[in-house]
């Protein structure tokens, strides 16, 4: 979360599109991210430019020597964030509009690059030179403070936060899920070079990025220095998929900005017959949509078979297990109905994690995780696709804190169970002495079994209570006539002083 002078810079911002006439929250986050696109531009230009000369490499800037645009050719130079910043608003604004909104808009000659296709119909309507100027202006002090934070997720922070305007508006469900659940989801997942991740309900991109950044931290060597493993990670490793096209634009540009070039962002309905995938990834993270009823007529037949219901939080488990090889693992957010729902589909679903494939863990997340936005309580599912059971011991963990306070303001405190669960999680044969009074413990599978398939921990949690002794009803009633004692004479003191007077 950003707080102090970062906040109240952005809150500035806003404050100006919707002075300047802009008041669509949509838009004006697609505006801004256009912008913070092309300043990105520039400094990666920039770090890609070092490295390569750290590295004795040959590097061509994308703004070298003359730059077609259209029928025309301009100094690359001139489109540089660093160099038009400082133009009078006038200029700063044909420079934008005539030169460098077209040329991000054909960066890529690759017209089925993800980025290619949501910048098609990308349009600028930033109304004003004075607007542009002020906009630009205020990213500038924006950035300045991202680069002065002592926060290495500013950046995150910043993007949720922006988006944090949409749902404040009222568009139901975009809201993204917080980052560090995310980096906690990637962690527990550990992704591997080989792998090949999907989010079918990526709205902005946040866990391939976060798949993206653990991968760069943990096998940097390897995937950069391996000519194989590097065109894997470029273009064929991330797939994302979504319904809102300014959320797959802002997220194409996201991924893009985080140096993964070519990733598969398509418009699709994941849960239509538009989604052929099967057995096709080998990690699923997502944060699929709770609320909603679908039509049996817009589900593809493949899911119902699994799952014959409306309701799009079990659609989307039927789906992730359609869309895994064999061997494939998942880690996504439900909403607890889904641990304890007594529906028909509710157990069927329950069953097929259990019965047909592994069901790993639950980490049952309290209540205030998602607020101010949501305050729905909700679980970590993971599992892996086997097609042929394998579920021994599900392990529980029943998350109290995440670092954050639980109520609307969401500030940071010192109580935090991430770490914990990491741990814990990839040590769990030590957890096999662990009571059922613990945060954290092993359920045998035919525990589960026996109680229909139930996932909700407190179906399995046990409560200590500890005996608390109390004196003798004589004592008790001893010190009461002694307190009374005391007060009457108290009393018979303060009646004689005020006689006296």
């Amino acid at each position: 979360m950003i707080t102090g002078e970062l906040k109240n810079k952005i809150d500035g911002l806003w404050d100006d599109f919707a002075a300047g006439g802009i008041v669509n929250p949509l838009e004006v986050i697609e505006q801004i991210t256009y912008l913070i696109f092309i300043h990105d531009l520039d400094e990666t230009d920039n770090i890609h430019a070092k490295e390569s000369a750290m590295l004795g490499l040959s590097y061509e800037s994308i703004f070298a020597g003359e730059v077609e645009i259209g029928d025309r050719k301009v100094e690359g130079s001139q489109l540089k964030w660093s160099i038009f910043h400082d133009y009078p608003a006038s200029k700063m604004y044909s420079v934008m509009q005539e030169w460098v909104f077209p040329f991000i808009k054909t960066l890529h000659d690759d017209k089925d690059s993800a980025y290619s296709k949501y910048m098609d119909d990308a349009i600028f309507k930033l109304p004003t030179p004075l607007l542009l100027s002020k906009v630009v202006s205020k990213l500038d002090d924006i950035f300045d403070l991202m680069t002065e934070s002592q926060n290495t997720d500013v950046r995150g922070d910043v993007y949720e936060y922006l988006l944090s305007k949409i749902a404040q508006s009222g568009r139901n469900g975009q809201f993204r899920t917080p980052r560090h659940i995310i980096s906690m989801m990637v962690k527990l997942m550990q992704p591997r070079p080989d792998d090949v991740i999907c989010d079918p309900a990526c709205g902005t991109s946040g866990f391939l990025i976060a798949a993206g950044e653990y991968l760069k931290s943990e096998y940097k060597e390897e995937i950069f220095f391996d000519k194989v493993k590097k065109d894997h990670y470029m273009n064929h490793m991330f797939f994302g998929y979504d319904m809102d096209r300014t959320m797959l634009r802002i997220g194409a540009m996201n991924m893009m900005t985080h140096g993964i070039t070519n990733p598969y962002i398509e418009y699709r309905d994941s849960l239509s017959d538009q989604n052929q995938d099967k057995g096709k990834y080998s990690l699923v993270l997502a944060n699929p949509p709770f609320k909603g009823s679908l039509d049996y007529d817009s589900v593809s037949t493949d899911i119902l078979k699994v799952c014959k219901t409306k309701k799009t939080e079990l659609l989307f488990l039927a789906l992730f297990l359609r869309m895994l090889k064999v061997g494939g693992r998942c880690a996504c957010i439900v909403p607890d109905g889904v641990l304890f729902g007594s529906s028909k589909a509710h157990k069927a679903i329950r069953t097929e994690l259990i019965e047909g494939n592994r069901l790993e863990a639950v980490i049952s997340m309290p209540s205030g995780v998602f607020k101010p936005y949501a305050g729905v309580s909700t679980a970590i599912l993971i599992f892996t696709k086997t097609g042929a059971g394998g579920t021994d011991n599900v392990w529980f963990y029943d998350m109290k804190a995440d670092g954050y306070s639980l109520d609307d303001k969401r500030s940071e405190v010192e109580e935090n169970d991430i770490p914990d669960i990491i741990e814990r999680f990839h040590n769990r044969d030590k957890e096999v002495d662990r009571k059922r009074t613990d945060q954290s413990f092993l359920v045998p599978k035919q525990d589960i079994v026996d109680n229909e398939y139930d996932l909700s921990i407190n179906k399995y949690k046990e409560i200590e209570y500890v005996p608390v002794e109390y004196p003798p009803t004589e004592e008790i009633l001893g010190n009461i006539k002694s307190i009374e004692a005391e007060i009457q004479s108290e009393l018979a003191e303060l009646e004689s002083l005020l006689n006296e007077n």
